[in-house]
């Protein structure tokens, strides 16, 4: 017969602790994320302009460039035109997200918790363009000058001259890449360990 105490219950305050170190690990690592993004936009906008305002700032010689570009699509140029249909998918993304935080064994994995707040950090990053809160006015074609931008504010260029030439990118779409693939490790990842039969010397 096993005589060992029984294992106490988590105290409220343990488990509001717990609480409060998950949505802070989860909202601390997601606003960071967005305000690097979004800050980035503004430094580089700023210094190039509109595309075609000013030349790129070329880093590594026919291989990287910052260089402003709007992109009405989704992630890396796909699905042009199609920005509100994006803008919308993107809420009801974070509202899936929100609910997956909001769950006891999504808040004890940190693994998770970093993925899906890159997730969110990356969405959140491209709505805010999307929804034309920088406010910024078309430049050209003569047709759209003057009018709103919804669009996202891309600015890093990656190519190899004759291999390829990356869509231009921003961070947002860096977040939402290395979060995805930390999800997927998630996804794949051994489970764990079976527990340790109990010990012997603790039984009649």
């Amino acid at each position: 017969m096993d005589i060992s105490p029984p294992a106490p219950a988590p105290s409220a305050r343990g488990g509001a602790a717990g609480w409060a170190v998950g949505w802070g690990w989860y909202l601390g690592l997601a606003v960071l994320a967005a305000v690097i993004d979004l800050v980035s936009k503004a430094v580089l906008f700023a210094r190039l302009g509109m595309p075609g305002e000013q030349a790129p700032i070329v880093l590594v010689p026919g291989m990287l460039a910052f260089e402003t570009n709007l992109n009405e699509g989704a992630l890396f140029g796909m699905g042009q035109g199609m920005g509100l249909v994006f803008a919308a998918v993107s809420c009801a993304a974070i509202a899936g997200i929100l609910w997956m935080v909001s769950r006891g064994e999504t808040r004890a994995d940190r693994w998770l918790l970093t993925a899906l707040a890159l997730i969110t950090g990356g969405i959140i990053g491209n709505l805010w363009d999307r929804l034309g809160i920088p406010a910024l006015r078309w430049h050209a074609p003569p047709e759209r000058l003057g009018t709103p931008v919804l669009a996202v504010r891309d600015w890093i260029h990656f190519k190899l001259d004759g291999v390829i030439d990356w869509p231009i990118f921003n961070l947002a779409d860096t977040w939402l890449v290395i979060g995805a693939g930390v999800l997927l490790l998630v996804t794949w990842r051994s489970p764990s360990a079976p527990a340790a039969p109990d010990d012997p010397s603790r039984h009649d």
